[in-house]
């Protein structure tokens, strides 16, 4: 008889995920943010799950990982990748090639941390302005029970 493959080791199920996704997308049309596209990637930056809202632009899909994958790349958020790089604009399209265009540095693009507080995943948001976003991803992450980084949006989110 053929061996039996080995599971892989999960830190960020399908089901986090999903919910991570859902719960964001709720407090979107809670605040009647515009269509948003999800997606959260594993900590090898690998997706595990995306939904895009209807009638969201065809390019969110490939916003929304840039802002996961930066965030994983670079481990930090999106938002603070922005405020570093903001006076560097070379290095931040450096770091685009680098990531073969998926980084972007706006926020949008959130860590999701165990309780331990090791990164297990990122999610990135797209559809809105870049801090209703960020508001969504961060919602999501809590929603769950996990760690979001950052842990707060900005205060003026919802200008």
């Amino acid at each position: 008889m053929p061996p039996t493959p080995s599971l892989l080791t999960v830190t960020l199920h399908l089901e986090q995920a999903n919910a991570i996704i859902d719960e964001a997308l709720r407090l979107a049309r809670q605040h009647d943010m515009l269509p948003l596209t999800a997606v959260v990637l594993d900590a090898g930056g690998h997706q595990i799950a995306l939904k895009r809202e209807d009638g969201s632009g065809i390019i969110r899909v490939q916003i929304a990982n840039a802002k996961a994958y930066g965030s994983l790349g670079m481990g930090v958020s999106s938002r603070v990748i922005g405020e570093r790089l903001a006076a560097r604009p070379v290095f931040a399209t450096a770091l685009s090639v680098i990531a073969e265009g998926r980084f972007a540095s706006v926020p949008g693009g959130v860590l999701i941390g165990a309780a331990d507080g090791s990164v297990i995943g990122a999610v990135g948001i797209s559809g809105d302005t870049s801090e209703r976003d960020e508001f969504a991803a961060i919602g999501g992450v809590k929603a769950v029970g996990l760690r979001p980084e950052p842990a707060e949006p900005v205060s003026d989110w919802d200008r």
